[in-house]
């Protein structure tokens, strides 16, 4: 048993640790309980980097919360939330600095449950080496390959496969080569360039810092100096230049900066750079940090440009060199990482956030699913919780974007939803699509307000919403025949009639429900484009789509009307005896049964179909529209 030297760190290691000459970027990554947090803890303790204080504790959490009998737990140097030592697992990523004389490294230590998988993925995106672990006992585990998967994914070309708890398997060499050629061979289908098989006990220290006696037959390198000796990543500092403006500053009409971090490479005082989207040249006059002034500055480092003319410059933009832009584009291909609960639905409206850009977007095809247990595509409609897929993305705006393979700061995003504001996905650009390139806008003489001034009318949709049975269509025909009689220029698009024609193909699962009103809201703004007023009465059940038709409209054009009416009214008209077969088990996915119906937050006008007649609701929406000017 190699022992750990329990004197705490002397003053000369510590300046050795100083004067390591580099740093790398490591995590470490694996199923759950196969030993992270411990590996980590035994580095520290056998490097004697930890002071008398710290091993103290140490000790007396060891005896509180430790899983090792009287010896000392590891992974409680690393694992510092309660309930990560209460439950004995890793919940939220641990960043620990880590160093020897010969080198600096800044270790991520990521949980290995499910469940926390955007945590892994977070330590992932910015480590150069992975050290993925695997429990000798259990062997490779789907967690073992997820995270393998994405590591491949988010750049990570070496790998260090640490086979520990040898010591549970009689430090029997069979079983480690079985599990180093098991991974060899999924390994060979990602991305993944270096896999080196190291076999350890992180527990009892063997192969940790040093050569075990009890591991005579390998010949390999102990974990320690294999990554002192690895090789880092190019640096990012050798990429082309990538500017993100994270602010314009302005204190008064003499002074304008432009204010951001260097995702890449390297900007000096004379350079000429172009404004990414615009293509718009200028040159580097000066460059601050705080009150000083630099010559040069390089990635990583937060500054203060000013340049030599007054080019429109907002947040978002990116300053490149001239001669070496990144795509701009509306239209992506990427790998996502699913990491909330609702799955991913093709159509649904997401925030993307890049740099310090954030853009409306929407999957506008999942392409397929990719196992991460075989690496197999698969097709499939909808993604799940942590699963990878590759999907096309359609933005609202063009961004500036690179190969997530080329640069990492400008090809990774992640998408956020849109009520909620939390982060559902990761993101990693593969390539921007030829369509954003090839398809313009064409400009037309005769436009919308042509049209609607010929109708003297305002182009207007009223989206009719509510449960099925809540009277919608009733209220919109009556509407419509109001209209129709005062000389008004109308078209309805009912939701039973859509599905005749133009959404024939979808059926009634919450993708298909995404898909369909996608499809409604384009063609009633086509709609509005000839000057029509449009009713649109579908369920419509999600407020995400519900807003994703009204940001394809002009201001003020969308008018959302929620018939409100409660689900035991709705259920006892049951006009097309729906609610009987869904209550029978007959009609699966029906909303206000076994299907959600989210109801609206700020509708411009509600109608209680219970207290009043259809035909008074309808003189109640028109009056809307008049008092609003919708009509003249």
């Amino acid at each position: 048993m190699d022992t750990a030297d329990t004197n705490p760190a002397s003053m000369q290691t510590l300046a050795g640790t100083l004067a390591a000459p580099d740093t790398l970027r490591v995590l470490t990554c694996g199923s759950v309980d196969d030993g992270k947090s411990t590996l980590i803890g035994r580095l520290l303790y056998d490097s004697k980097l930890l002071l008398q204080d710290q091993i103290a504790d140490l000790e007396r959490d060891s005896r509180r919360h430790g899983t090792t009998g009287g010896d000392i737990d590891f992974a409680l140097l690393v694992d510092g939330l309660e309930a990560e030592r209460e439950q004995g697992i890793t919940i939220d990523v641990a960043w620990r600095f880590f160093a020897t004389p010969r080198r600096r490294f800044i270790i991520a230590d990521t949980p290995g449950h499910e469940q926390y998988t955007r945590n892994m993925a977070t330590g992932a995106s910015t480590a150069e080496l992975a050290i993925l672990l695997v429990d000798a006992e259990k062997g490779l585990s789907r967690q073992t390959r997820r995270h393998a998967l994405i590591c491949s994914l988010m750049g990570i070309k070496q790998v260090v496969l640490a086979v520990n708890k040898m010591d549970l398997v009689g430090y029997d060499e069979s079983v480690f080569e079985k599990i180093a050629e098991d991974f060899a061979a999924f390994a060979k289908r990602t991305r993944i360039e270096s896999v080196t098989p190291i076999p350890l006990s992180a527990r009892e220290g063997d192969n940790v810092t040093g050569p075990s006696s009890r591991l005579p037959w390998w010949q390999g390198p102990a974990l320690l100096p294999f990554l002192e000796e690895a090789p880092s990543a190019p640096g990012l500092v050798e990429t082309p230049l990538r500017f993100p403006v994270q602010w314009v500053c302005r204190p008064d009409h003499t002074f304008r900066g432009y204010a951001g971090t260097i995702s890449s490479g390297r900007i000096a005082v004379g350079d000429e750079v172009v404004v990414a989207a615009s293509g718009k040249k200028s040159r580097v006059t000066a460059i601050d940090i705080g009150e000083n002034s630099l010559e040069e500055a390089v990635a990583g480092q937060s500054i203060m440009l000013r340049l030599a003319d007054e080019v429109d410059i907002a947040r978002g933009d990116v300053l490149v060199p001239a001669d070496n832009r990144p795509e701009v584009t509306d239209q992506i291909a990427a790998h996502l990482v699913w990491m909330a609960e609702e799955p991913l639905l093709p159509g649904r409206p997401y925030w993307l956030k890049a740099a310090n850009r954030m853009v409306s977007a929407q999957v506008s095809e999942l392409k397929h699913h990719l196992s991460v247990d075989t690496l197999e595509e698969t097709a499939g409609k909808v993604l799940e919780l942590n699963e990878i897929g590759f999907a096309n993305l359609s933005l609202a705006h063009p961004i500036a974007f690179d190969p997530y393979g080329e640069n990492r700061e400008t090809g990774g995003f992640i998408l956020i939803d849109r009520f909620t504001h939390s982060t559902v996905a990761a993101g990693m650009v593969d390539f921007s699509l030829r369509r954003a390139a090839n398809i313009h806008w064409q400009s037309l003489d005769v436009d919308r307000n042509a049209r609607a001034r010929l109708k003297n009318q305002k182009p207007t949709v009223l989206w009719f919403t509510g449960l099925s049975g809540a009277g919608k269509s009733t209220v919109a025909n009556w509407v419509e025949k109001k209209l129709y009689a005062a000389g008004r220029h109308t078209i309805t698009l009912d939701g039973d009639n859509v599905r005749h024609g133009l959404n024939r193909d979808l059926g009634f699962t919450d993708a298909d429900r995404v898909e369909n009103i996608r499809r409604v809201a384009e063609t009633a703004r086509l709609m509005t484009d000839a000057g029509l007023i449009v009713l649109v009465s579908f369920i419509s059940p999600f407020r995400s789509e519900r807003q994703m038709a009204r940001q394809l409209m002009m201001e003020g054009e969308f008018v959302e009307v929620f018939v409100d009416t409660p689900l035991d009214i709705a259920e006892k008209r049951d006009p097309k005896g729906l609610y009987a077969k869904a209550r029978a088990g007959q009609l699966k996915n029906f909303t206000g049964i076994d299907s959600p119906y989210q109801v609206p937050e700020n509708a411009e006008i509600t109608v209680d179909t219970t207290s009043a007649t259809p035909e008074e609701l309808a003189d109640e929406i028109i009056a809307y529209l008049r008092q609003n000017g919708r009509l003249s």
